[in-house]
């Protein structure tokens, strides 16, 4: 009984590989792959939704003239399973995703929404700007106290002295105040 699965290619003596012909095909060769729907959408001629994972029978094409860090980017054209309207996308290597390009509309933009969310709890950058933030107020004080010098110490020590001033003359006003509720509350008790 023969193996299911061959490993290995029976060559006879006679065979040269290089009497093979070379084929060339073309750099913008169109091909047909079997794809799945890369994200949820729907059809604008029909109002079909097309789910993520839904299988297509597609075209994959170069896009000439765009690629992404030297990656190649392809479109591909799948057709509606309702009303055979060509939907096209391509590969959009720079978010990880795919950009809808013809013939239907995207349902929910989930990576986009997700990065958005990253983005603004990206711990990192929180504490690098809180870094920044707080390095650059200890600079703008010690300016400030390289500044003051003696001029500005003598102008604290006059409003510390105010302060205590104040407060010795709230104390006095309370003590007035006490002094005279008291009387107020024995002129009443008569």
């Amino acid at each position: 009984m023969a193996e299911r699965k061959v490993l290995n290619k029976n060559y006879p003596p006679e065979f040269d590989p290089s009497k093979l012909p070379r084929v060339r095909r073309e750099r913008n060769a169109v091909f047909e792959i079997r794809i799945m729907a890369p994200f949820n959408m729907r059809c604008n001629n029909c109002g079909e939704y097309i789910y993520k994972g839904k299988k297509f029978n597609s075209r994959k094409e170069d896009v000439p003239n765009e690629r992404y860090l030297d990656l190649y980017i392809y479109r591909f054209y799948i057709k509606c399973p309702r009303c055979v309207s060509e939907i096209a996308f391509k590969t959009d290597p720079e978010n990880a995703d795919y950009k809808l390009e013809a013939g239907a509309t995207r349902n929910f933009e989930a990576p986009e929404t997700a990065k958005k969310e990253d983005d603004d709890r990206n711990a990192v950058q929180v504490v690098e700007n809180r870094t920044k933030t707080s390095q650059k107020e200890i600079e703008d004080l010690n300016i400030l106290l390289s500044n003051m010098g003696n001029e500005e110490s003598k102008k604290t020590n006059l409003l510390r002295n105010e302060k205590n001033a104040s407060n010795l003359m709230k104390g006095e006003d309370l003590k007035v105040q006490k002094t005279h509720d008291q009387t107020d509350t024995e002129e009443e008790g008569r």
